[in-house]
């Protein structure tokens, strides 16, 4: 499915040094705002106070958050959980103040609100946990990684699936490069959107690397640039239109999402902003100064026909 038909392939290979660079150049900027400022992690990976509260008619979760940000509660997430009469508020601790009287002074001032307010449970999540959690989302991300370069090694060559985690590390640091240079909360959802752009990204590699070995079968006098330049040019159309459809539904949870689905959402956005563009003009030129050749994916026509001797 094609909305239109480009006739004449676009030079993408010829600038790709250029763009190498930036990427280079953003790549560095992210890491050094990553070990300047580093991430403002939420209560899952701090610790805080997690709060249960029950209303007797439905919610309003908007109107909670607010009276929590007026009365001095810093970053407080409030969302509905089980129904739309209960909320869950999570709040980090201040220093010297004990889960006790943080719910307490939240109470106070959700019942100066709404009488009806009930508060059903509280829990303190420690910083062990919040440990527990970073460590094993970095070791999640760690095994996504191989497992991608291995799959890619597999079903195409090394240098593809080298390109390829190139390519989509590249976006997960720049993605937490922005959390940290804005200082916007790193969540366990944000933790998922990084991971989902990591499988996202990937499957725009596999599709240009598919058509790349497929130019090599059909292509036989091209030159390798031109080979790659015909194989995203060949895409673009289906690249605009899933990257489109999905880029409109992750700016709608942006927009109508609230605050409890912005920064998931946010996530998501720069990453598939930047999975496209790590796509064509990151992996590619990659896969094309590692030296790829005609005989990597296509096996000679001497050695099919000796083998049916054999």
């Amino acid at each position: 499915m094609e909305f239109f038909k480009i006739r004449r392939d676009i030079p993408f290979m010829r600038y790709a040094l250029i763009f190498n660079i930036i990427s280079v150049v953003t790549f560095l900027a992210a890491v050094f705002f990553l070990w300047h400022r580093g991430l403002h992690f939420s209560i899952e990976f701090t610790g805080g106070t997690v709060m249960e509260v029950s209303y007797d008619q439905h919610a309003d979760v908007d109107r909670i958050r607010a009276t929590l940000e007026r009365a001095g509660f810093a970053d407080p997430q409030v969302q509905n959980f089980g129904s739309s009469r209960d909320v869950l508020i999570r709040l980090p601790l201040k220093t010297g103040q004990s889960s006790a009287e943080l719910s307490k002074a939240v109470m106070e001032k959700l019942h100066a609100e709404n009488k009806a307010a009930d508060l059903r449970r509280v829990e303190f999540v420690g910083p062990q946990v919040g440990r527990e959690l970073a460590e094993n989302g970095a070791l999640a991300l760690l095994m996504t990684s191989l497992l991608i370069v291995g799959y890619l090694a597999i079903r195409f060559e090394w240098k593809f699936g080298v390109a390829a985690i190139i390519a989509n590390l590249h976006d997960v640091v720049i993605i937490l490069g922005f959390f940290a240079f804005f200082q916007w909360e790193f969540s366990l959802p944000v933790l998922a959107a990084v991971l989902a752009v990591l499988g996202y990204s990937v499957n725009e590699s596999v599709v240009i690397a598919d058509r790349i070995r497929e130019n090599f079968r059909k292509m036989r006098k091209s030159t390798i640039t031109e080979i790659i330049d015909n194989a995203i040019t060949r895409t673009l159309s289906r690249t605009i239109i899933t990257h489109g459809c999905t880029q409109m539904m992750v700016l709608s949870m942006l927009v109508f999402g609230g605050p409890a689905l912005h920064y998931f959402a946010l996530a998501l956005t720069i990453g598939i902003c930047f999975g496209i563009y790590s796509s064509v003009l990151v992996m590619a030129p990659i896969v094309m100064w590692l030296g790829v050749r005609r005989e990597d994916l296509v096996k000679p026509v001497k050695d099919r026909k000796q083998e049916a001797v054999v």
